[in-house]
């Protein structure tokens, strides 16, 4: 498995109309590995999260220093934001599936990157669903409406609508959050099979779900990176009693 960096951060700060939400994050992010993310509510990890594919440049009043680097490249000042969405793609809390059919809402992203042709695109439909370990659900479903599918179905169809693009990475605000205990158990395992292909960091409150699925852990209190490493470590050796406590329940 590669060690290199996928990710890095470099004095990572940012603000929202003054009020201080990260300070001097510095973190490197292993390819073909997954991160978790893990703190309390309010501490800085999904933002941190969201400055990485650039999603903090919708709010007003944000103010970002120090560097983000996707392969060694400034993505503030070298990467065109489009290809860098497209190359490092979200999933959110909550299922978003668009309100069409389950073959469109996968086949969505390749129509807008100039795939037309129904002939190219079934295979890519066909491929990133089965990559999203729906297939075999919905092969006989791809002309319904998605919305009609259950919300683990859902989730796992967004995950599949954004492997259709071809990512690199794969960023996750706590994907399994809303589902039952059967279907996080499936994005669980769906995450498992994607690592060795893609790079995925995942938001999670759920520390059970951390120590299951993740390479390594990174710890936020109060917009700090408080420690960071691999996951058995900061779950049985942690080196900050601050996430000594929060690991133990002691808070958060």
């Amino acid at each position: 498995m590669e060690t290199r960096p996928k990710l890095k951060t470099e004095d990572l700060s940012l603000s929202y109309d003054g009020a201080q939400a990260l300070r001097e994050v510095n973190m490197e992010i292993v390819a073909n590995h997954v991160t978790a993310l893990i703190g309390p509510s309010g501490c800085g990890k999904t933002t941190f999260l969201r400055t990485i594919n650039r999603m903090n440049d919708l709010v007003p009043g944000v103010r970002i220093d120090g560097r983000v680097l996707y392969d060694g490249a400034d993505v503030y000042k070298e990467c065109d934001v489009i290809d860098l969405r497209t190359r490092i793609g979200m999933v959110f809390q909550k299922p978003n599936p668009f309100p069409m059919t389950v073959f469109d809402n996968v086949a969505y992203g390749p129509r807008v990157h100039g795939v037309k042709n129904k002939d190219a695109l079934a295979p890519i439909v066909e491929e990133s669903l089965k990559k999203a370990a729906l297939w075999d659900e919905v092969k006989d479903r791809l002309r319904a409406p998605a919305m009609g599918l259950s919300g683990g179905q859902q989730q796992r169809l967004c995950i599949a609508r954004l492997l259709a693009v071809g990512p690199d990475v794969i960023l996750m605000d706590e994907p399994s959050s809303a589902l039952d205990p059967i279907s996080m158990m499936k994005i669980e395992d769906l995450i498992d099979s994607l690592k060795s292909a893609y790079t995925v960091v995942i938001v999670t409150h759920n520390l059970q779900q951390a120590s299951r699925i993740s390479d390594a852990t990174a710890f936020f209190l109060n917009g700090e990176l408080v420690e960071m490493a691999r996951t058995e470590e900061i779950f049985f050796r942690p080196h900050d009693r601050r996430t000594e406590d929060y690991i133990s329940g002691r808070f958060g």
